[in-house]
């Protein structure tokens, strides 16, 4: 019996193949250090954990609305709302089973068939899967590490066509942690406003910034930049609640609505426990997220200053989430000790996992090809043995 014919253009996400291929490397005794998974490393704050044991004595075992319940849709607007200086109302919002499910709901929503969305790269992988599983086509448009990872504005009104829908940026982003500034993403939702399209971010990471960074988010600029952005929140990132699966949506009233025919057909909606935990996530106290985002900040410092030491690695600074994302371009073509040839990055995370026993993505999966993900979401004994022994094994390869 044959497949569907959608799955000839879409590919399984390679980071959960890289942390699969690293946890079973682990089972069988394997001395691995994984840079693989975009995961905190923390457990879930007590106090919301202890939230979702009340929920789930209270009764908090049967259905919600498709929307969410709503006292955590009023509290999601609370909190993103106080975080950007909007008036949210709680019909703008929506709730879905992780920011990933919101993402692909709003592309259900509102892409037709062969309708474009311009992406710059580097991209997180899903993107363009979920543009092709929605029937929309990925336009992407590539921007420069030495110019962190800013794209052009201009650049993005190049690639406009008759049938460009909408714009998606991440910022902080997934995989480079570049940050784009007030600048670009004012520019950005001028082009939006202008050319009638939707502007959505991705901003799952906001709350992960570092140094002087400043996260912006474009619907403060005017009521008709706000009925033209589509934003993606959620808590899997900020609490450490990867495994609840809560997301986020907010957007004019009609396309939350949009998203509800989506759901309901689907999903129906986020577990109601993890929905009471994410209320007490939202409304709870924030000592625990700062020590996280503290320590995060730590391990990036570390990581980029050891990677940087490494003769022939290049690294941007990373302003926000929690990667690096190095260039080690300089080794594609060189040979490894057994006279094997690396001819493109995935054989270079390949030898690197198989020699040195780190495991990190390929950069082409992010549409960067000849660069590395590498997440410190992990321990810093973690991060200081797994850059030692990439400092170790690269300079082997000739």
């Amino acid at each position: 019996m044959k497949l569907a014919r959608r799955l000839s253009v879409i590919e399984p996400s390679p980071t959960l193949a890289v942390s699969a291929k690293a946890a079973k490397l682990k089972a069988a005794g394997v001395d691995v250090v994984s840079f693989g998974a975009g995961e905190p490393d923390f457990d879930t704050p007590s106090f919301i954990k202890e939230a979702a044991k009340r929920a789930l004595d209270a009764g908090a075992t049967k259905y919600t609305n498709v929307e969410g319940t709503p006292a955590l849709r009023k509290a999601v607007a609370k909190w993103i709302g106080d975080a950007h200086g909007l008036t949210i109302d709680a019909s703008e919002v929506i709730v879905s089973s992780g920011a990933k499910q919101s993402i692909y709901n709003v592309a259900m929503a509102l892409l037709d068939d062969g309708d474009e969305v311009i992406i710059p790269t580097p991209a997180w992988v899903s993107y363009n899967d979920i543009v092709k599983m929605a029937g929309g086509k990925p336009v992407n448009v590539p921007t420069k590490a030495e110019e962190n990872f800013q794209v052009h504005a201009e650049d993005v009104a190049k690639a406009i066509t008759p049938r460009t829908k909408m714009i998606l940026v991440c910022s902080p982003s997934n995989p480079t942690g570049a940050m784009y500034d007030e600048s670009t993403l004012r520019a950005l939702s001028k082009i939006a406003v202008e050319k009638n399209l939707w502007l959505m971010t991705d901003d799952i990471y906001r709350t992960l910034i570092y140094g002087d960074a400043k996260f912006f988010q474009p619907a403060t600029i005017s009521p008709e930049a706000r009925a033209h952005t589509i934003i993606i929140d959620g808590v899997s990132k900020a609490f450490a609640m990867t495994g609840w699966r809560v997301g986020f949506t907010v957007a004019p009233k009609h396309v939350v609505e949009a998203m509800a025919t989506i759901q309901g057909q689907s999903t129906t909606h986020a577990a109601t426990v993890a929905q009471f935990a994410a209320i007490a996530a939202l409304e709870g106290p924030t000592d625990e997220l700062e020590k996280m985002r503290q320590e995060f900040d730590k391990r990036r410092k570390v990581m980029v200053a050891r990677l940087r030491e490494i003769p022939g690695v290049k690294c941007v600074e990373p302003k926000g989430a929690f990667y690096a994302f190095p260039d080690l371009s300089a080794f594609i073509g060189k040979k490894t000790p057994e006279g094997k040839t690396i001819e493109n990055d995935v054989q270079l995370c390949e030898w690197l996992l198989e020699a040195a026993k780190v495991a990190v993505v390929m950069g082409s999966a992010f549409h960067a090809p000849g660069f590395v993900r590498l997440s410190y979401a992990t321990s810093m004994k973690n991060v200081e043995e797994g850059v030692r022994r990439m400092a170790e094994w690269l300079p082997k390869l000739t």
